[in-house]
């Protein structure tokens, strides 16, 4: 299987890896097929991720989309984050091999699970903003069946498919 020189870069050398301590947010998610699972902590200040961070458990390809992702909404607002996709994910990356687009599929579901928590606590999940959280319900051959955890610093939600 060949992989790019981004997929590769950020495989060998991940930005953004490890935990918050203080998470305004925090997503996990987790494939049963192929067993990756993703985590993504958020610091969010005023409405923007000020920080992130990510704890995976996979192949190198799980591991270079949790990075990429977390450059990609470093910095923006939690409403521009939100509308980052697997294809999006994918594309940063100059592509993804196709047995390997449920990677980017995990990220873009990790920074929506902890998205979503930070909307539903603050009253702030609206009619829109929900319509965007539609990959959390999807079950297809790129995404697979998976599992995904809201998680926080002093509740965890399990929610399985």
């Amino acid at each position: 299987m060949k992989y790019t020189e981004k997929v590769m870069d950020h495989f060998l050398h991940p930005r953004n890896m490890g935990e918050l301590d203080h998470p305004t947010a925090s997503g996990q998610v987790g494939n049963p097929v192929c067993g990756d699972i993703m985590k993504i902590d958020l610091d969010i200040e005023d409405g923007i991720i000020k920080d992130v961070k990510f704890k995976t458990f996979g192949c190198g390809t799980a591991i270079a989309t949790s990075s990429i992702s977390t450059e990609m909404i470093k910095g923006k607002t939690v409403d521009e984050a939100l509308e980052l996709t697997n294809k999006s994910v994918a594309d940063a990356l100059d592509g993804l091999p196709p047995v390997k687009m449920h990677c980017s599929v995990l990220a873009e579901q990790a920074i929506k699970v902890a998205l979503k928590k930070y909307f539903e606590e603050r009253g702030e999940l609206t009619p829109e903003r929900e319509a965007k959280f539609a990959i959390l319900d999807e079950e297809d051959e790129a995404s697979c069946p998976s599992a995904y955890t809201y998680v926080n610093s002093d509740k965890e939600h399990k929610e399985e498919k």
